[in-house]
């Protein structure tokens, strides 16, 4: 059951109890998320991202810059987040801003990933035409080659966004369709207001 009168009247922490509620083992990568973006021209994308941190600030995921995705945030900043665990009826949506972590952050982040992430964020030019998979893996090859016996650095185009949210939605399933809806929409004086949604 999700009651506006007893939910956390801050999101994060609303958002952080079914989120911790959720790493269970029935449910796979609790973490995943969609991602929605929208081009210059309109377009929406959508595909699964993973978070990797939230806090007051917002919701943390990193991504190569120079992907399609990369490049419709940096020009249209708008996007939605999207938490799906079915096994618990639960669906969490995320409204905002998204901007660049810091240089600092997206170097901690790229230092606790495994070599081989690390090598592939080197090798795979992210959402360009290639010719075979074969020339993907003599890519990664060449990397990790190049970097044989050396720590690899965290490559300029590849890095943090930061979600900045301005609505969350919470929605948990019930009997005969009648969901739950929580809507927490931030005002202009930066406060949260809960409103219930007709499901």
């Amino acid at each position: 059951m999700l009651d506006e009168r007893t939910t956390d009247p801050d999101p994060i922490r609303q958002f952080q109890k079914w989120f911790e509620e959720a790493n269970r083992p029935d449910v796979i990568l609790p973490n995943a998320m969609m991602l929605s973006t929208v081009s210059r021209s309109g377009q929406p994308s959508a595909r699964m991202v993973l978070l990797k941190s939230f806090d007051q600030k917002g919701f943390v995921f990193f991504t190569n810059y120079t992907s399609r995705k990369g490049n419709e945030l940096l020009k249209n900043p708008r996007v939605e987040l999207l938490f799906w665990w079915g096994i618990i009826e639960r669906q969490i949506r995320i409204e905002g801003k998204v901007e660049k972590v810091s240089a600092r952050e997206s170097d901690e982040y790229f230092r606790t990933r495994p070599r081989e992430s690390q090598i592939n964020a080197h090798a795979s030019p992210q959402s360009a035409i290639i010719s075979s998979r074969e020339e993907l893996v003599k890519l990664a090859a060449d990397i990790e080659r190049r970097f044989a016996g050396k720590e690899i650095p965290r490559p300029r185009y590849w890095g943090g966004f930061r979600v900045h949210p301005v609505r969350i939605e919470f929605w948990q399933g019930r009997e005969a369709r009648l969901h739950d809806r929580i809507l927490y929409s931030k005002t202009r004086a930066g406060k949260w207001k809960i409103v219930r949604l007709a499901p």
